[in-house]
């Protein structure tokens, strides 16, 4: 007898198996503190072609910078209406859409305060564990954020989401997979 070595399982792109119910685009209802956005953009290949069947996940700390988890004992205020996490299937445009608020700042494991920010992750087909990146915001003050300037200053404009040109209180930002070019999203070890 021979054994001979099986392939490794990839995280798709059957994602959506038993997992559904876990989806959820709206992370804050409206009566939720803070500025009301819409983050949104595209899943892309190295190529620039639509990843249709990713999952993205979202992760934030609401508009005071106080992450909805028991672990975030911060005296700080927390909002019914905003459970903090979000996730979603790309379509075959290899979009994604969340309704969510602007976090606040929170420290990072220095104390030091860091630039408001989103964590995201990404599952797709081919990928053997999930990729985990940032989203920061345009406008914001970025230079102090020490996670931040561990990305080379050419590579820093892959973080960060740009006000849509045609939807008010809308950002986007796309996740490009790979192309090793400056327009590769940067992509955090865990």
């Amino acid at each position: 007898m021979k054994l001979v070595t099986t392939p490794s399982q990839t995280v798709g792109p059957y994602l959506h198996i038993g997992l559904d119910w876990l989806n959820t685009t709206a992370l804050a209802t409206k009566d939720v503190a803070g500025e009301h956005i819409v983050l949104q953009g595209r899943l892309l290949d190295a190529d620039g072609v639509p990843v249709p069947d990713g999952m993205i996940e979202i992760w934030q700390a609401n508009s005071y910078g106080k992450y909805a988890h028991p672990d975030d004992a911060r005296a700080l205020p927390v909002d019914a209406g905003f459970n903090g996490f979000g996730r979603t299937p790309t379509d075959a445009e290899g979009n994604f859409r969340f309704s969510t608020i602007k976090p606040g700042r929170v420290p990072a494991a220095d104390g030091q305060l860091q630039a408001p920010h989103i964590m995201v992750s990404v599952f797709a087909r081919g990928l053997l564990k999930q990729l985990v990146t940032r989203v920061y915001f345009s406008g914001d003050d970025h230079d102090s954020d020490p996670v931040l300037q561990l990305v080379p200053a050419a590579r820093r404009t892959t973080l960060i989401a740009v006000p849509s040109e045609n939807k008010k209180d809308t950002i986007e930002w796309n996740i490009v997979l790979g192309g090793g070019n400056n327009n590769e999203t940067v992509f955090f070890q865990l």
